[in-house]
């Protein structure tokens, strides 16, 4: 399984390896070894990364499906704690609050 989700941004974006070398200011080489899985992409790259193609490090590196992340800046500091409290709940609980926010927006 490939480590991350470099080529495929590329790709879908209709991009070619030397326009994002040089978005990285590194060779061509170098990057086409990043997309090969041969070397690892550096957390500064994977920043810049991130930011071009608008999605979070976490989607970059396959460890979530959402391109999104919490790092989007619409969020509050209080929808971020919601959502990390969500996390700690169990599927249970979760269903029992999906229930109450369903009944408040009815």
């Amino acid at each position: 399984m490939e480590l991350y989700r470099i080529k495929d941004l590329r790709e879908d974006n209709d991009q070619k390896q030397s326009e994002i070398s040089r978005l990285l200011n590194i060779s061509e080489g170098q990057y086409r070894r990043y997309e090969q899985q041969k070397n690892i992409v550096p957390l500064d790259r994977a920043v810049i990364l991130a930011r071009h193609y608008n999605v979070s490090l976490d989607y970059i590196a396959r460890l979530s499906n959402d391109k999104g992340g919490l790092h989007c800046n619409n969020l509050t500091d209080q929808e971020r704690e919601m959502i990390e409290n969500w996390r700690r709940l169990s599927e249970r609980q979760r269903q029992r609050i999906m229930e109450e926010i369903t009944d408040y927006i009815s």
